[in-house]
């Protein structure tokens, strides 16, 4: 795709009206740093005699061009990394304020794809980690981390919550979005790590033993404030519909786990319209829970691997497993669910978008 270097303002302007996808617009942010880097004297010859075409293998990699050739080998030398690092850099110093105020969100998706480029260069180091970890103490080194990543994570999100409130001075409308984005970032992170330790365990251990009296309404409010800022960030909407009898007994922590990881998720794949979560009373004593998006929707051979942490790379991501958050967070829910005594189901259709939802047995209870 051919096109003029501008600003980040003037880039996103322009996809907004050329209708691009995230992924598009993203390649066009690193051909531009890549533009930069290059005309900036960093990968001036003799030291990367081959930096405009090492680039442009980067590129293609970020890209996931079905053209694109083998990996190229010649990444992984000191100075395919310098130049990735390069890349990075002038990633970040662009990023006007113009752009974050438009969409901040863009910022983390192009970094995301940089982290995907660092993955494919250090492939080697990354089989060493993955053989450490697949040791008799790798669980243990695996849930010891997730722990160690919990409690920071937690202070992040409470202190980015605590200034975008304005509970410590008075913010500006762009320092807002940029709270926003850390925030969000902070959520999907120390989701990851919640959903480790309790897969760890077993994925499928109630906390409470007997059912306990609880307000529906109360937990569905308690996960649109924790997914508020995320949402706010990508300017979607939360719906909510609580029943109208809604006093019940159950497991009040395990459905809040199972909607916060269903909802988050829904907000990761919409980039436009709604979220919502609702509630049905199918009988006196059974609600059905759903969390419905308006994303893409998923494709048929994405359902087979829907609820598996460690999925088959896909094509040009090399061979093995790759980690994904959204299966954790889904293996988790399905558990719990089955825990709670009911089956998560799902229903998706492309334009429409994918709903999640189970049937629980909750008796009424006084309020």
């Amino acid at each position: 795709m051919d096109w003029e270097p501008s600003g980040s303002a003037e880039l996103l302007t322009a996809a907004d009206r050329e209708g691009m996808t995230s992924e598009e617009t993203t390649l066009r942010y690193l051909r531009r740093a890549a533009d930069r880097v290059l005309a900036t004297g960093r990968a001036r010859a003799p030291a990367y005699p081959d930096a405009a075409e090492l680039l442009d293998s980067l590129l293609r990699q970020a890209g996931n061009e079905s053209t694109a050739p083998s990996f190229d080998t010649r990444l992984k030398t000191p100075q395919g990394r310098r130049l990735l690092d390069s890349l990075r850099r002038e990633i970040l110093s662009q990023f006007s304020h113009a752009a974050a105020e438009k969409n901040a969100g863009q910022i983390l998706a192009t970094l995301e794809a940089l982290e995907q480029l660092h993955i494919a260069v250090d492939q080697d180091s990354e089989r060493d980690m993955v053989s450490q970890l697949s040791g008799p103490d790798g669980l243990d080194l695996a849930v010891e981390v997730a722990h160690d990543l919990r409690s920071p994570l937690t202070s992040i999100l409470f202190l980015a919550e605590t200034l975008q409130r304005r509970q410590s001075g008075d913010v500006n409308e762009l320092q807002h979005r940029q709270l926003g984005l850390i925030y969000s970032a902070a959520l999907r992170l120390s989701t990851v790590t919640s959903n480790v330790i309790e897969l760890a365990r077993g994925g499928s251990r109630l906390s409470d033993d007997e059912p306990s009296p609880f307000s529906v309404s109360d937990i569905l409010e308690s996960v649109h404030d924790i997914v508020h800022p995320m949402a706010e960030e990508k300017g979607l909407i939360i719906r909510l519909l609580p029943p109208v009898s809604d006093h019940r007994l159950g497991h009040p922590h395990a459905l809040s786990r199972v909607l916060l990881n269903l909802t988050t998720n829904a907000l990761k794949f919409t980039e436009e319209g709604f979220v919502e979560i609702v509630t049905k009373e199918t009988s006196l004593n059974a609600i059905e829970f759903s969390v419905r998006d308006t994303g893409p929707g998923m494709k048929a051979q994405a359902l087979a691997t829907l609820y598996q942490p460690f999925r088959p790379r896909q094509s040009g991501g090399g061979e093995g497993y790759a980690f994904s958050g959204t299966g954790l967070g889904l293996a988790l829910s399905r558990k719990l669910v089955e825990a709670m005594g009911s089956e998560l189901r799902v229903e998706t259709r492309p334009g429409w978008g994918t709903r999640f939802y189970f049937n629980l047995e909750l008796r009424p209870a006084g309020p």
